[in-house]
C-alpha cells in the first residue's frame, strides 16, 4: 500500500470516529421539545457514567501503561495539574458569565455551572477526539485491519459520549441545532490529531500518556464537579434509583467498548 492511500484511510476513519458518532445526536432534532425535555435528564446521568468510565477505565489505565512503572508518578502529577487547569477554566467561564449579565441581573449560580460544564465538555471532547485520532493513526501504521477494528471501537466508545454531551450542551442553554453543530465541530479534532500523529508519530506517542492523563482529568472534573451536583437536585428515591442505574449503564457501555479495543 502506498503512502497516500494509507493517509487517506487514516483521515477518513478518524473523521468517522470523531464526526460520524456525533451525528447520532441529530435524532433529537426530530423529537418534540416536551418529550426531549423528559429524556435529556436521563442522558445526563448516562453521560456522567460514560465520562467516569472513560476517565477511569480507558484513559487513565492507558496513560499509566504507556508511561510505564517509572512514569506513574508523572501521570499522577499530570492528573492533578489537569484538575487544576479545568478548575481554573471553570472559574474563568463563571467570571465571564457573571460579568456578561451584570446589566440584566446575574443568572442563578447553578445555571452558571451548567454553562461552564458545556464549555468544559467542548474542551474535553476536543482533546479526547484528537487523542482518538492519534490512536487510529498509530493502529493503521501498524496494520490496516487493526486500524479498522480500532476505528470501530473508537466509534462505539464515542457514541454514548456524544449523545450525553448533546444533552449537556442543551442543558447549558444552547439550542438543539447549535449543540449539534458544536458537537460535530469537536469531531474535527480527530482527523487533525490523526494527521499530526502520521507525520510526527514518535513525538506524539511520547506525549500521549500525559495527554491521556490530562484528558482523564477533564472528564473527571466535568462528571464530579459539573454533572453530579445537578443530579443531586432530584433526591426522591425513584429518581435517585434511575440515576444510579443510568450511571452504571454508562460505565458498563464504556467498559464493553474498552474490551473491544483490547481484542
Amino acid at each position: 500500500m502506498t503512502t497516500v492511500p494509507l493517509l487517506l484511510w487514516i483521515i477518513v476513519c478518524a473523521a468517522f470516529g470523531g464526526i460520524a458518532s456525533a451525528a447520532f445526536a441529530v435524532v433529537f432534532l426530530w423529537i418534540p421539545e416536551e418529550r426531549s425535555a423528559r429524556i435529556l435528564p436521563h442522558f445526563i446521568s448516562f453521560a456522567t457514567g460514560a465520562l467516569l468510565g472513560a476517565a477511569l477505565l480507558a484513559l487513565l489505565p492507558d496513560a499509566i501503561e504507556g508511561a510505564g512503572p517509572g512514569g506513574a508518578h508523572a501521570i499522577g502529577l499530570t492528573l492533578v495539574v489537569g484538575l487544576g487547569v479545568f478548575f481554573i477554566i471553570e472559574k474563568l467561564v463563571l467570571w465571564w458569565h457573571t460579568h456578561a449579565h451584570d446589566d440584566d441581573g446575574a443568572s442563578p449560580h447553578h445555571d452558571q455551572r451548567e454553562h461552564a460544564s458545556g464549555v468544559l465538555v467542548l474542551v474535553g471532547d476536543s482533546i479526547h477526539n484528537a487523542l482518538d485520532g492519534v490512536l487510529i493513526a498509530s493502529a493503521f501504521l501498524t496494520d490496516v485491519s487493526l486500524g479498522l477494528v480500532t476505528t470501530f471501537a473508537v466509534a462505539a466508545h464515542e457514541i454514548p459520549h456524544r449523545v450525553g454531551d448533546f444533552a449537556i450542551l442543551v442543558q447549558a442553554g444552547l439550542s438543539r441545532r447549535r449543540a449539534l453543530l458544536l458537537n460535530l465541530a469537536t469531531g474535527l479534532a480527530a482527523p487533525i490529531g490523526a494527521v499530526a500523529a502520521y507525520y510526527g508519530l514518535r513525538g506524539a506517542m511520547g506525549a500521549l500518556p500525559f495527554a491521556l492523563a490530562f484528558a482523564a482529568a477533564g472528564f473527571l472534573y466535568i462528571a464530579v464537579a459539573g454533572l453530579i451536583p445537578g443530579l443531586h437536585r432530584r433526591a426522591d428515591p425513584r429518581a435517585s434509583a434511575v440515576q444510579v442505574l443510568l450511571i452504571s449503564a454508562g460505565i458498563a457501555v464504556i467498559a464493553a467498548a474498552e474490551r473491544l479495543t483490547q481484542q
